[in-house]
């Protein structure tokens, strides 16, 4: 008993020490937004501050009022393409697991083939397609091409393999046609999956560098990430500013994770016993 005790204690020792060595970079980056500029490049790497202000959060939104373009824009694409991947994947990985149509077999294995290409050989595809429809410097070419992800289809499939037909024979008896079914009574029960995947899919278009640096050149449409890229550059040396614009840039997913994290749990619990 007093080996696995020790045991025990060790393991949980040797898990808070890591926790503590992968969070501190956070909390420094975070208490450094707070500095001015001397207390950051002196070397210190401490979390406290002498002179804590939020002058450096001021700059960036008074100052620089291209970062609030850049927010705005990442923030429409993001939400835009997390709603089209929830409402089309949901569709897909439902029609998959249960209706009955030619092809379906194939159609499946078609969808486990594309989760196995990686996306950079569909790089310069996809960018001759959206150049040849018109499509550069748009949104729609950053939210359209990826308003769908096999990934994300297999996983609503497992999940309505396992969802109860009783509740859908039911809802049919009471007159449901099977649209109105799936909008009405499987998707509002589908809450765990569906959170899952939308924070995993926010995260993919909010952190998305490549596809904006490929198909935006007009610097008023460019996203968070390619903006900050261009903020780094012209403030190369100012750490201050930086390091308040990577929170800032942060914020939504945690705020979204916040939000979301009782059913993301469950999802991940559901996923893990299929």
């Amino acid at each position: 008993m007093k080996k696995a005790k020790l045991g025990k204690i060790l393991v949980y020792t040797i898990l808070i020490i890591y926790a503590l060595i992968t969070l501190y970079p956070f909390l420094w980056g975070l208490a450094a937004s707070f500095k001015p500029y001397n207390e950051i490049v002196g070397g210190g790497l401490t979390l406290t501050s002498q002179n804590f202000s939020f002058d450096n959060y001021k700059y960036i939104f008074n100052v620089g009022s291209d970062f609030i373009k850049w927010f705005s824009n990442s923030l429409f694409i993001a939400i835009v393409g997390t709603l089209l991947n929830l409402i089309f994947n949901s569709m897909a990985g439902y029609a998959l697991a249960r209706l009955s149509f030619p092809g379906k077999k194939h159609l499946f294995h078609i969808i486990l083939a594309v989760m196995m290409v990686p996306g950079q050989i569909l790089i310069i595809p996809n960018y001759l397609i959206i150049k040849q429809l018109g499509m550069l410097n748009s949104f729609s070419a950053v939210i359209i091409p990826a308003a769908i992800n096999a990934t994300y289809i297999f996983m609503m499939r497992q999940f309505f393999l396992n969802f109860p037909k009783e509740v859908e024979e039911a809802a049919s008896i009471d007159g449901l046609s099977r649209v109105q079914i799936f909008f009405k009574i499987v998707l509002p029960m589908a809450k765990p999956a569906l959170s899952t995947q939308a924070i995993f899919v926010f995260m993919g278009f909010w952190n998305e560098f490549m596809k904006p640096m490929l198909y935006l050149n007009d610097p008023n449409k460019y996203t968070l990430t390619l903006g900050l890229q261009m903020f780094q550059t012209q403030y190369v040396a100012q750490w201050h500013y930086i390091m308040a614009a990577s929170m800032i840039t942060i914020t939504p997913i945690l705020i979204m994770y916040a939000v979301f994290n009782k059913y993301f749990m469950e999802g991940v619990r559901i996923g893990g016993d299929k």
